[in-house]
């Protein structure tokens, strides 16, 4: 059964609270960049308090000994889940398990949902032009493979992907690593700037553990009954 995390991309921490009142089923949430930034780790603490298990997803990608740091304070916080960014390399990678010393998950990003095969040849310098081999259109399965046999061999406890790629990832990891799949979308639901997206059912079927909705939840008139949906679409009473 499927973990859902509700990703708390919302402007404040009263914000979150009001939404967080009306979902006492919710048992995951994930705190990203500008939540985190403007309200800080005391809010990472009351979301504690509540009960809640907190992925935090910052995507460090520095040099090993801030990333190491990083994740020593994330882990201070009590949080149950943190990302780290593949493209860090092996070094940086290891720094973060080590730190992380068994006491949080630690998750690999490895390419991100909104990237195309394009968009994401040129972030890396591997476009038209230049030396190196371009990352062709249909071709970010290698990327993802790659990435995640590099986080695999840090010895992190799994890797975020795309709910495309699933089955791509599944070969390259030890027997119950965490697939963490951001990207998630009911039937009907507009992808948004997701590019690579699948229905809750879809990856839970291919081998997915975490689930990352956000804007389904968020943005509903009902954010209770589409969580019930999504709880029920992934099989968990």
């Amino acid at each position: 059964m499927a973990e859902i995390i509700l990703a708390l991309d919302v402007a404040s921490a009263d914000q979150a609270r009001r939404l967080l009142d009306g979902l006492p089923e919710l048992r995951w949430v994930k705190v990203g960049s500008v939540l985190m930034t403007r309200e800080g780790a005391p809010f990472v603490a009351e979301l504690r308090a509540r009960g809640l298990q907190v992925f935090l997803d910052l995507k460090w990608h520095d040099i090993p000994n801030t990333v190491a740091g990083a994740v020593e304070a994330a882990a201070g916080l009590g949080v149950a889940m943190a990302t780290v960014h593949a493209l860090g390399g092996q070094t940086m990678l290891r720094a973060a398990q080590v730190a992380a010393g068994g006491r949080l998950g630690l998750v690999g990003v490895t390419v991100l949902t909104s990237h195309s095969a394009e968009e994401y040849a040129a972030a890396v310098g591997r476009g038209a032009g230049l030396k190196v081999a371009p990352v062709q259109p249909g071709s970010l399965d290698a990327e993802v493979a790659r990435l995640a046999g590099l986080a695999a061999a840090a010895g992190l406890r799994g890797v975020v992907c795309s709910p495309r790629e699933i089955e791509i990832v599944l070969p390259e990891l030890p027997a119950g690593a965490w697939v963490v799949v951001p990207g998630i979308r009911r039937a009907g639901d507009a992808a948004g700037d997701q590019v690579r997206t699948a229905t809750p059912r879809e990856a839970v079927k291919r081998g997915a553990t975490h689930l990352v909705v956000g804007r389904p939840i968020l943005n509903a008139s009902a954010p209770a009954q589409v969580l019930a949906e999504l709880l029920t679409e992934v099989g968990r009473p």
